[in-house]
């Protein structure tokens, strides 16, 4: 899914043109024609779509300024790039303290508005990245700080905020990997609590013969080897949230004693004397089907009523597909800021790739795959020979990933996308080939090779006639004359470039 520009302006033509060149560029745009309009698409179903706004300054009812300042009040973060025909340095800097992201003098031309955009949405994400890992370990991480677009998460988190605003036990249930434990923190950060602890521990990964003592602690001299008294988790949690992980991996004996806990709010640690009284909420989760465990007895059917109070179900990511350009996106601007990267998109056919694979890790896999191809790329672009182990799980060319286009433009617009007058060359080798033989076994002419070789170096390169004259090794001029040979207007068709839809 490309990201979506709302475009804000009193003035219809100029609305138009934003519009056009905004979509030439590969991005979905929505238009409002005036401050007003704008908040109210601000604060409706299209508003998790918006990644950007582009700001009329001067507009009769709600001004630019005005827009700014309803914006922050109601905690809007998009970046928002304004216009305006007047650049004097006095309005450059209100809007910047206003919290503009960028200023452009109109009539502001197709090459800055196209830096501003890429520049505005990189920096939006890599700020959204670090405010999602510092949230996450100060223990204030909220709904808002999630990443999804997909109807069914957008669902799950909806019932998880309700589960918030109460005390309610809440099992998670879902796969390895589609980040059960930040729906987890989502909810202690956006309930009562949230200036209380968040203990999370890993049932599966504690050895057996230490769970209780880790769960519930133990008194000095309690076993051979406790030197010292340890609290434990329950304790550590008090007032605050202890979270489960994997709770359907607790062995019997420490499944009686949690039951016991959640029942009476009190433990009992190894070697006490005296239960110790605990005010903990709990929130569970499993990659198990623990209902089916507990009918089998592996799980204490008493203690899975308990847990099973709230349940909320986390889809997998091979079934919410619209989110993952949004992740890798985020994961793009993370690892390029770790490893020291300037890598400026994601292609088409790599994102193609990603959508198509059925990620049996799903989240944490993509995480991975996304740091492994930042740190293979060499260049500015990440594409589909980044993801080897992905690439090579299927059998189909790249064009054939995915079929229709829309689903997968690349994932910001530093190249706008192939002209729409490029279909009428001959068609290209997907894979950079160049047949010599025509289908009698006769060298073909010269002058069809040529056409060939144009209309691959134009899809290759995406429309970029001065990078595709480049590469050609030949003046732009030549190229566009090759071009009108073929009864092609180029410099026309340029100007009228159209995309391929990202809808």
């Amino acid at each position: 899914m490309a990201e979506t520009i709302l475009i804000v302006d009193d003035d219809p033509v100029q609305r138009r043109l934003l519009e056009a060149m905004a979509i030439r560029f590969g991005y979905e745009a929505l238009t409002a024609d005036g401050g007003d309009a704008a908040l109210n698409l601000l604060g409706g179903p299209d508003a998790s779509r918006i990644d950007c706004v582009i700001l009329d300054l001067v507009m009769p009812d709600l001004d630019g300024l005005g827009m700014l300042a309803k914006m922050q009040e109601r905690g809007l973060r998009m970046p928002v790039i304004v216009q305006t025909a007047h650049g004097g340095i006095d309005n450059v800097v209100s809007v910047m303290r206003a919290g503009a992201a960028d200023f452009v003098v109109k009539p502001v031309s197709p090459e800055r508005l196209q830096v501003s955009l890429r520049n505005a949405l990189a920096t939006s994400a890599l700020e959204g990245e670090l405010q999602r890992i510092k949230h996450a370990r100060a223990g204030t991480l909220t709904f808002r700080d999630l990443i999804s677009r997909s109807p069914q998460m957008q669902a799950v988190m909806r019932t998880a905020e309700k589960a918030a605003a109460s005390s309610i036990p809440v099992l998670i249930e879902g796969e390895s990997g589609v980040g059960k434990e930040l729906i987890a923190r989502a909810i202690h950060g956006s309930s009562e609590r949230r200036a209380k602890p968040f203990v999370a521990v890993n049932c599966g990964a504690i050895p057996e013969n230490l769970v209780e003592s880790i769960l519930f602690g133990h008194e000095k001299g309690a076993f051979t080897g406790a030197t010292e008294r340890h609290i434990g988790k329950f304790a550590e949690a008090d007032g605050g949230v202890l979270f489960l992980d994997e709770v359907g991996e607790l062995p019997p004996a420490a499944q009686v004693k949690l039951l016991r806990a959640i029942q009476e709010n009190e433990i009992e640690p190894v070697g006490g004397r005296k239960p110790i009284k605990v005010d903990v909420r709990l929130i569970s989760a499993t990659n198990r089907n623990l209902m089916a465990d507990a009918k089998s007895g592996r799980f204490r059917e008493d203690l899975f009523y308990r847990l099973h109070v709230f349940p909320i179900t986390v889809p997998p990511l091979r079934a919410r597909t619209e989110d993952i350009p949004d992740l890798v996106r985020h994961f793009l601007a993370r690892f390029c800021a770790e490893e020291g990267k300037r890598i400026q998109f994601v292609s088409s056919e790599a994102l193609s790739l990603l959508r198509s694979h059925p990620w049996p890790g799903n989240v944490r896999q993509l995480e991975n795959m996304v740091f492994r191809a930042v740190v293979l790329a060499e260049g500015d672009s990440i594409g589909a020979n980044e993801f080897p182990q992905i690439l090579a799980q299927t059998n189909q060319p790249l064009t054939e990933l995915h079929p229709d286009t829309t689903e997968a433009p690349s994932i910001t617009a530093d190249f706008p996308t192939t002209p729409i007058w490029a279909n009428a060359l001959p068609p290209a080798s997907a894979h950079g080939t160049l047949a010599l033989l025509d289908g009698e076994g006769q060298v073909r002419p010269l002058e069809a090779m040529e056409l060939e070789a144009i209309r691959f170096a134009i899809n290759h390169y995406r429309g970029q006639m001065s990078e595709v004259a480049r590469r050609l090794q030949i003046g732009r001029s030549t190229l566009y004359r090759k071009l009108e040979n073929l009864g092609l207007d180029a410099g026309k068709a340029e100007a009228n470039q159209e995309p391929v839809s990202a809808g």
